[in-house]
């Protein structure tokens, strides 16, 4: 794939899944009675563990630590399409079982790290993780790419 084309996929695909991916949050944040911005804070609070104290400032930084992760997570399927062309033959496939690692690397291991309190996940985040990893990130990613791949 063409340079341009791989930056024009992976800007692509982290506008669309990384806004589906926060409204769902936000969504479920309101659905437990909580605050989105207190949400965001505490996203930014993995990398940066005093955004937790910094209204609005740690809120904002928590849009980016977001919008960051998944621009990382959209440019390890994307650029692993770029050479392995299966992925995007399968779409559906493909994206099913890259939500599932990302699921496994964010729920299972990176937040458990950081936050040991989150060990072990309860079956309600399980399922509204998964249905985030794979519906919302993993799809839209392997459509976007193989549309672009195929341009």
């Amino acid at each position: 794939m063409h340079g341009g084309r791989l930056f024009r996929a992976i800007a692509a695909a982290t506008l669309v899944c990384g806004t589906l991916d926060i409204l769902w949050a936000v969504f479920l944040t309101l659905w437990r009675g909580r605050e989105p911005a207190a949400m965001l804070r505490f996203v930014a609070s993995g990398p940066v563990p005093p955004a937790a104290d910094w209204g609005a400032g740690g809120s904002v930084l928590g849009l980016i630590v977001h919008f960051t992760l998944m621009a990382v997570m959209v440019a390890v399927f994307v650029i692993a399409a770029e050479s392995r062309r299966h992925l995007v033959d399968m779409p559906v496939r493909a994206a099913i079982a890259y939500g599932i690692v990302t699921y496994v690397a964010m729920n299972l291991i990176v937040v458990p790290l950081r936050f040991p309190e989150a060990w072990p996940p309860k079956p309600l985040s399980i399922t509204t993780q998964l249905f985030a990893h794979i519906v919302l990130v993993a799809l839209p990613t392997a459509f976007i790419t193989r549309r672009l791949i195929r341009g």
